[in-house]
């Protein structure tokens, strides 16, 4: 044997086994969701792990005891027991504090640290703050340039300086309110990028019928679009410092763009509603090189409007 094919068959011989390191988990999350005439938890492996009847939503929030604010209908918001299943606190935004026989739609709520709730009123164009008694608290008006009760509003969001960030969707329009004296001190009208507006919920669609805003750590505002199939982010100068629009992820096509979550590794998770068969619900990535690392497929069992979510298993910025 040549010396030199000697010494590669010791060191073969020689040297441990290398076994191969063992593959990440792939992520996954527990979910909350509404879709196809159901409210519902899905698990880890994506099984149902609890679900019950329920309409249309637009927004929810999961409360400290557990249980469930969500809509029930455009006009009443319902806190649930999800072990009980039953309601165990509403309100009914069409019949109380000044709203008796007029038109009025609520899309957004917040839950606040003393129980109080804000309420973003479409039709009135204004912020509630209620007790549990419904008792109206304070009120502050919104700007509305084209007064819709479906469409004056979508999420509304509190900032940790009390500000309101307020996703006006008749308008294309996200502003920061002063909590205190209601003046707009920032505006951002989402672009249409040149290109002409076409009706319709999916793909198709093109607009700036904005859904969802959050106020990140670096004082930019990441914008979903809702029909401007995108995701925005804008600094305090308006500028749009990063995008991500409707054919950047291989594979999938992004329509409604609703909500989005920011998790504490800095991942993006947002919804993606009316994108049809083979679309995902939910899409996980990873900003900087906008890699997907996770996606929820919940066509086959929650049909084309799963228009908004919470993630369950983690804590998140929404």
């Amino acid at each position: 044997m040549q010396p030199i094919l000697f010494v590669i068959a010791f060191l073969a011989l020689a040297l441990p086994c290398q076994s191969p390191a063992p593959a990440a988990p792939p992520v996954s999350h527990r979910v909350l969701l509404q879709g196809d005439g159901r409210l519902a938890v899905l698990a880890l492996d994506g099984a149902i792990e609890w679900q019950m009847p329920w309409g249309g939503i637009h927004d929810l929030h999961r409360l400290a005891n557990g249980n469930v604010l969500v809509q029930e209908g455009m006009v009443r918001i319902v806190e649930l027991d999800p072990k009980q299943k039953t309601i165990v606190w509403s309100y009914d935004a069409s019949k109380q504090n000044g709203n008796d026989g007029k038109r009025v739609e609520v899309h957004s709520f917040l839950p606040l640290a003393d129980g109080h709730l804000l309420l973003a009123e479409s039709g009135p164009a204004r912020c509630l703050e209620i007790d549990r008694a419904g008792t109206l608290l304070r009120q502050m008006a919104f700007t509305v340039r084209h007064p819709d009760a479906h469409r004056d509003t979508r999420l509304m969001r509190q900032l940790p300086n009390g500000n309101l960030l307020v996703c006006h969707e008749g308008d294309g329009c996200v502003r920061e309110y002063d909590s205190k004296t209601g003046v707009v001190v920032f505006e951002f009208e989402v672009p249409l990028f040149g290109k002409e507006r076409k009706n319709g919920h999916g793909p198709e669609a093109f607009g700036n019928q904005v859904f969802g805003a959050v106020r990140l750590p670096t004082g930019n505002t990441l914008i979903a679009t809702g029909n401007g199939h995108s995701l925005l982010e804008v600094d305090a100068k308006k500028k749009i410092v990063w995008a991500l629009h409707q054919n950047d992820l291989p594979n999938i096509v992004l329509a409604w763009v609703t909500t989005i979550e920011v998790l504490a590794n800095g991942h993006y998770v947002l919804g993606n509603c009316h994108a049809g068969l083979g679309q995902p619900v939910l899409i996980e990535i990873e900003p900087l090189t906008k890699q997907v690392v996770w996606t929820l497929d919940a066509f086959p069992r929650f049909g084309n409007s799963v228009s908004n979510s919470l993630l369950l298993d983690v804590t998140s910025l929404r």
